[in-house]
């Protein structure tokens, strides 16, 4: 009979485990010492990089926003290796941020995407060198139909500087592998250069909350972004009585609801009250089928407005602990929020 074999115990916490159940580490000697030394010289490096670019913003970079901030048509966003993936990237940050953008793989570009450039688009180009071969397509037609060139490069006086409308140029620190070779500070620095064009880009245009909610319904930062109004029940599906109507006529709307609770409104139709099944309980002893809804409901119950972000919502009937929230608008409710609609909408 073979019996199984064990595996050698490797240290490491077995599926299941916690980072507790790791062996200390010397982090003063060793491989552990080095790892570190080297991924804090990465990085300060990489943001000495960035604040050397941002000392070094000037009117090339007010020109580059004016130029992005006037445009008619789209950012055609370019670049090739490392600095094409930072392209796309900063396209995508400017995308979502308001600003119409797009990245053109510059070899692409030379074999038909040309014909993706339109009139009134701008054309903003990254290259560390600013001699890449394959961007000279694209640069020879942006400037030969009139786009205008923004370049992020890392020579002043390189083909692609010294042709682009405004150049954004790269300090001159190193980069921050010991081979002086991968483009890491460099690229670093370029990604926040794209950032700050986008940013100013956003404030200039005056982009708001609504807007980047507008553009992002998923995901996380949609979610944080809901409205009230996006999610709360309206019309006929509202809960809605006078203060004279019998209880027993009032428990057939909130049964039919189905919402627990039922607002009680004046002939104004403003909110004097609301009653949910806690004033049921505390009522059943006297009489409560023929007591009107006046007499039952709870005055100053907690409100929100439609314009209240739905995370503020939740907080309340949280803070409260209750279920459903009248929305008023100018003291009539004008819609009902329960906390199912927040969970539904990711929300809660």
């Amino acid at each position: 009979m073979t019996r199984p074999m064990t595996p050698p115990d490797d240290g490491l916490p077995k599926k299941g485990g916690s980072p507790s159940d790791k062996a200390p580490v010397d982090l003063t000697a060793g491989p552990a010492a080095q790892a570190l030394a080297s991924g804090r010289r990465v990085m300060r490096l990489e943001a000495a990089g960035i604040v050397a670019a941002a000392e070094a913003l000037g009117a090339d970079f007010a020109h580059a926003v004016d130029l992005l901030a006037g445009l008619s048509g789209r950012v055609i966003v370019t670049g090739m290796g490392k600095s094409g993936h930072v392209a796309r990237k900063v396209a995508a940050t400017l995308a979502s941020t308001g600003t119409s953008a797009y990245f053109v793989h510059p070899g692409e570009a030379s074999h038909g995407d040309l014909g993706m450039i339109a009139a009134g688009d701008v054309v903003l180009a990254l290259s560390n060198s600013g001699e890449t071969p394959e961007l000279a397509d694209i640069l020879a037609y942006a400037k030969r139909f009139g786009h205008p060139v923004i370049a992020i490069v890392g020579r002043a006086e390189s083909t692609l500087a010294t042709a682009a409308d405004a150049a954004l140029v790269l300090p001159g620190t190193d980069e921050a592998c010991p081979l002086g070779l991968a483009p890491t500070t460099s690229t670093t620095v370029s990604l926040a250069l794209g950032d700050a064009l986008a940013v100013a880009l956003l404030e200039r245009k005056g982009f708001s909350p609504d807007d980047f909610r507008d553009l992002h319904p998923g995901g996380k930062l949609g979610r944080r972004l809901l409205k009230v109004a996006d999610i709360m029940h309206t019309g006929d599906e509202l809960p809605l009585a006078g203060p004279d109507l019998p209880m027993s006529e009032a428990l057939l709307v909130m049964t039919n609801r189905r919402f627990g609770c039922i607002g009680i409104v004046d002939g104004d139709g403003h909110l004097q009250g609301v009653i949910t099944d806690g004033d049921l309980r505390r009522h059943m002893s006297g009489g409560l089928l023929d007591q009107p809804t006046g007499d039952v409901m709870t005055r100053g119950a907690k409100t929100i407005g439609p314009d209240a972000f739905a995370t503020e919502a939740v907080q309340v009937m949280n803070a409260k602990s209750i279920t459903n929230l009248f929305v008023v608008s100018e003291g009539r409710p004008v819609g009902i929020l329960h906390i199912h609609d927040c969970l539904r909408a990711g929300v809660a």
